[in-house]
């Protein structure tokens, strides 16, 4: 199984959207929430993502509530 990380922030409607869909799919994944974890902001806008939820799992990276990408994350 590969590690997902869902990088979130406060009052995010597609970060809880996301979360839900993992969860209902029983996929397991590390939330850092950027608004009470500053320091990676930089880190995700150096990668080229403006927008939370950003989903990391492998080489699977993007960001955004996308179900065709993440129906693609293995359980």
């Amino acid at each position: 199984m590969l590690a997902v990380t869902v990088y979130t922030k406060n009052n995010c409607v597609q970060c809880k959207m996301t979360k839900k869909f993992l969860d209902q799919k029983g996929i397991e994944y590390q939330e850092i929430n950027i608004s009470q974890e500053t320091q990676y902001i930089d880190r995700l806008r150096e990668k080229g993502f403006r927008q939370t939820p950003v989903v990391m799992s492998g080489e699977l990276n993007f960001s955004g509530f996308r179900p065709s990408e993440l129906e693609k994350i293995q359980a």
